[in-house]
């Protein structure tokens, strides 16, 4: 076990994309997942806690913080299904510097904020560079428990994560308990993440295919495999 960490108020917004619209974005020995032959790009909020390495006790400085990522689904010639992250913006620069120096992945300093109000959620995120991209999602996550679908299942049911480093393509695996679901509707959205991740502006011309609110799990990450 390499990382442990909590997840919570994590709210999950999906689109359907033709599977070539994202096939240049992802690792050598990787390609897109599909379902009913479409693949997906997600834009996902939550806030991190307790991030901690292997057994240690949680780092200082780092206890809490939003991270709002666009990924896609991928998969690799062996068959383990996992994500690959186009952008991680987060609100504390040390993990986006050491994730940036040790795994590769594309991290970004962002001020960002989540702020919960009875059965609603807000975040809010500004990249900290000029003219650097926002997002801010305003939901109602006062539906009923529900467990995931289907294409829910595709969608979150994810035991690791494909990127590429120097030396190639790696899966890093990781565990946690199954996902426990509530009902949320988006009240509002206003989103420049997906384009300046993806090139694409379905964030602003089409409506998600799932939206879907979890207050949170623990999450243990696992030794990085290389991806032959």
């Amino acid at each position: 076990m390499s990382f442990r960490q909590d997840w919570d108020d994590l709210l999950f917004v999906h689109w359907a994309v033709p599977p070539d619209a994202v096939a240049g974005f992802f690792p050598q020995g990787t390609r897109p997942d599909t379902f009913d032959g479409r693949t997906f790009v997600g834009l996902v909020f939550f806030e991190m806690r307790n991030l901690s390495l292997a057994r240690g006790p949680a780092l200082p400085g780092v206890r809490r913080f939003p991270e709002i990522n666009v990924r896609l689904y991928s998969v690799d010639d062996h068959g383990r299904r996992g994500v690959v992250f186009l952008s991680l913006d987060c609100a504390r620069l040390l993990p986006v510097v050491a994730a940036r120096a040790a795994y590769r992945l594309p991290y970004h300093w962002a001020a960002a904020r989540g702020l919960r109000f009875d059965d609603r959620i807000l975040y809010t995120v500004r990249r900290r560079c000029s003219g650097g991209p926002r997002s801010r999602v305003w939901a109602d996550l006062g539906g009923e428990r529900t467990s995931p679908d289907a294409l829910g299942d595709f969608l979150t049911s994810r035991w690791g994560l494909h990127a590429r480093t120097r030396e190639g393509t790696y899966y890093w695996p990781l565990w946690h308990d199954a996902w426990r679901f509530r009902e949320a509707a988006l009240l509002s959205l206003d989103d420049e993440l997906v384009a300046a991740a993806t090139g694409l502006p379905i964030a602003t011309s089409s409506q998600p295919v799932s939206i879907l609110y979890s207050s949170g799990l623990h999450v243990r990450f696992g030794s990085r495999l290389p991806v032959r």
